[in-house]
C-alpha cells in the first residue's frame, strides 16, 4: 500500500500547494523516486541477494520495483493532468488494490523469512522496511478511509446541502 500512498499524497500535495512551489513538489518526488529505485536496484544486484532463501523476497522485491515505476507514473500524471480524467481515477483505484495485495504479500513474506536475516542480509532488510511501510501506510488510509465513511453516512445536520 505503500506505492498508492506515496503517488495519493504527492498528489494531495499538488493540489494543496500554490502554483509556484509545484515544481519543488516535483523535484523532490523525482528525487525520492530515484533514491528508492536505486537502493532497490543495489539490493536486487547485489551477489548475497541471490543466495538461498525460504521465501522468495527477490521475486517480491521485482515485484515492489515494477509497483515502483508503475507509481513515478501515476504520480507524474496525476500532477500534471488537470483535472484528473475519470479513467485515471478508475485506474488509480486498481493501481491502489493491487498496491495493498503486494503489501499484503510483502508483510506475510517477511514474516515467513526470518531465517533469511543470516543468507541475504540487504534483501531481507530491505523486505522488513518495505513491509513496515506498507503496513503504516495501510493503517493511515484504513483510518482515512473510516473518516471518509462517516462523514459520508452522517452528514453534519447544519451543513448547506450542495445542488
Amino acid at each position: 500500500m505503500i506505492h498508492f500512498c506515496l503517488a495519493h499524497t504527492a498528489y494531495r500535495l499538488h493540489c494543496w500547494l500554490p502554483r509556484s512551489h509545484q515544481p519543488r513538489l516535483q523535484v523532490t518526488v523525482f528525487l525520492f523516486a530515484i533514491t528508492t529505485l536505486v537502493l532497490q536496484f543495489y539490493v536486487l544486484l547485489t551477489p548475497r541477494s541471490s543466495r538461498y532463501c525460504s521465501q522468495p523476497l527477490l521475486t517480491n522485491l521485482v515485484g515492489n520495483i515494477i509497483f515502483t515505476f508503475f507509481t513515478i507514473g501515476f504520480t507524474v500524471l496525476l500532477t500534471q493532468m488537470e483535472p484528473v480524467p475519470q479513467v485515471l481515477r478508475r485506474m488509480f483505484s486498481v493501481f491502489g488494490a493491487g498496491s495493498f495485495g503486494e503489501g499484503v504479500c510483502t508483510v506475510v513474506l517477511t514474516v515467513l523469512a526470518a531465517d533469511c536475516e543470516a543468507t541475504t542480509p540487504e534483501l531481507y532488510y530491505l523486505s522488513v522496511l518495505l513491509a513496515v511501510s506498507s503496513s503504516v501506510s495501510t493503517v493511515l488510509f484504513s483510518g482515512l478511509g473510516l473518516i471518509w465513511l462517516a462523514g459520508v453516512a452522517s452528514p453534519r445536520p447544519n451543513a448547506k446541502p450542495t445542488a
